[in-house]
């Protein structure tokens, strides 16, 4: 649906992040994995009872925090002048969901569940029973860092600091539920996230700035 309507959408607006056919290819591993869960020590989609499903909206709480403070550093403290035009990481709505849903499912898949399984199935195989909760909290802090350190940002210090620490935190939160919870738990809390950083703040952008 994303790759069909980004096509559609470019035929009319410009500066479009576009999804094809090769990003569907990335998205293959998904299957075998899936089935290493259980494998790996981790929740499966499958055995998620009451206790994972309120975790969900804990998790979907926390991501829309992370996403407002986004929004309040950097859109009202670093950026209160109106856009004149899209910044990049915001896309027109409703375009903006379909895309941002399939941005979240790819970016757990190859920044959560492909190391998490596979580092874990690992750790089963050769760590001790007794140092299990450690490795698994040195795998969580290793995976955590990817994604702060591949955005690392420029600007005054202090915007530094928060752009790694919350990175940081979101993404050890993440692991952390996953263990929890499973996979849709970390995914859940990057869709809370990208609601209001990619989303509705593209909505408030187009609607009352770009209006003007």
């Amino acid at each position: 649906m994303t790759i069909y309507y980004g096509k559609a959408l470019s035929q009319t607006a410009t500066g479009l992040r576009l999804w094809d056919w090769s990003n569907l290819l990335w998205l293959l591993p998904l299957i075998p994995l899936t089935a290493l869960q259980s494998k790996a020590g981790l929740p499966t989609i499958a055995s998620a009872d009451q206790h994972a499903r309120r975790m969900y909206q804990k998790v979907l709480l926390w991501g829309m925090a992370f996403g407002i403070a986004d929004v309040l550093v950097i859109k009202f403290l670093l950026h209160p002048q109106p856009y004149t035009s899209l910044p990049p990481f915001l896309q027109p709505f409703p375009y903006s969901i379909f895309l941002y849903c399939s941005g979240a499912l790819e970016i757990e898949l190859w920044y959560r569940m492909i190391p998490l399984t596979i580092l874990l199935l690992v750790g089963k195989k050769w760590i001790a029973p007794k140092w299990q909760n450690q490795f698994f909290l040195l795998v969580a802090i290793l995976t955590a860092l990817r994604e702060p350190l591949e955005q690392w940002p420029d600007g005054d210090w202090w915007f530094i600091v928060y752009a790694f620490s919350t990175g940081f935190a979101m993404n050890f939160l993440q692991a952390w539920y996953y263990k929890k919870a499973g996979f849709l738990a970390s995914l859940i809390l990057r869709l809370g996230h990208y609601c209001i950083w990619h989303i509705l703040l593209g909505i408030y952008v187009e609607q009352f700035e770009l209006i003007r």
